[in-house]
């Protein structure tokens, strides 16, 4: 970005119905680099402990590896992969020594004080790129159903209540790699939002809802919003859920955040 730009953004996280929280979320500012953050979604799955156990470990490895990230210096996709790396290795190890079998997806995006911003994903947490209203990219799921979809065998609206729309083709923690979908924003603009959400969130929108909602409100107030709204459609049923945005706006330089 050549001019000064403003990031706002929120968390917002709920255990919906369920008796326990699984899903984790953060969005860090970095220690030493203005206008360089790192936005991170796990939903974890195996259990009451095991799965809180495994999106913990996404979290820790997240925050752990971002103070070491220089952006003038280091890779930022490779950044991102060995943070889906490291964290399904360690979950790995915590699956052999507790006899447990955690699992958890991930959804990450890093924007650099350049005005880039990078991605990556794996499993059905999910990534959405909107601009003034409008969704210009998100994610596609590492999913049974997204397979369906991609082979047109679903549409997108029959894939959304699929009876086994939970089934993950790959996720960090299983016996097979996970997958690391990267996909890169090359300039970022006034207009722009970003979401990381988990399934549980997603679910009971369209994008076109999410555009509509993260265009007209604040994104503390998007976050509520979207939490209240899916907790309602959801009707009792509703799975842990998890969200963060990040808006870009135009700011003066004296209240910049050096984007």
């Amino acid at each position: 970005m050549k001019r000064a730009f403003r990031l706002v953004g929120a968390t917002g996280i709920h255990k919906g119905d369920r008796e326990y929280q699984q899903d984790q979320v953060a969005l860090l500012a970095h220690p030493h680099h203005k206008g360089c953050v790192l936005a991170v979604v796990a939903d974890g799955m195996g259990g009451r402990s095991g799965g809180r156990k495994a999106s913990d470990q996404v979290l820790l490895t997240a925050r752990q590896r971002f103070e070491r990230y220089a952006p003038q210096v280091d890779d930022p996709a490779e950044f991102l992969e060995n943070i889906v790396t490291e964290a399904h290795i360690v979950i790995r190890l915590t699956a052999l020594s507790a006899e447990e079998e955690p699992h958890s997806t991930l959804a990450a995006f890093l924007i650099n004080p350049s005005g880039t911003c990078h991605w990556v994903h794996s499993g059905d947490s999910r990534l959405y790129h909107f601009r003034n209203g409008r969704l210009l990219f998100r994610t596609k799921d590492h999913s049974y159903v997204q397979a369906l979809v991609d082979r047109g065998e679903l549409t997108e609206a029959e894939a959304q209540n699929h009876p086994r729309a939970n089934i993950l083709l790959g996720c960090l923690g299983t016996d097979s790699d996970p997958p690391a979908a990267l996909h890169t924003i090359e300039n970022l603009q006034p207009g722009d939002v970003l979401l990381a959400c988990s399934d549980g969130l997603w679910h009971y929108f369209t994008s076109a809802e999410l555009a509509a909602v993260v265009d007209a409100l604040t994104p503390r107030e998007a976050s509520e919003f979207l939490i209240e709204k899916a907790r309602a459609r959801a009707q009792g049923s509703g799975d842990n859920l998890c969200l963060a945005v990040v808006k870009i706006e135009a700011a003066s330089p004296s209240h910049a955040s050096a984007v």
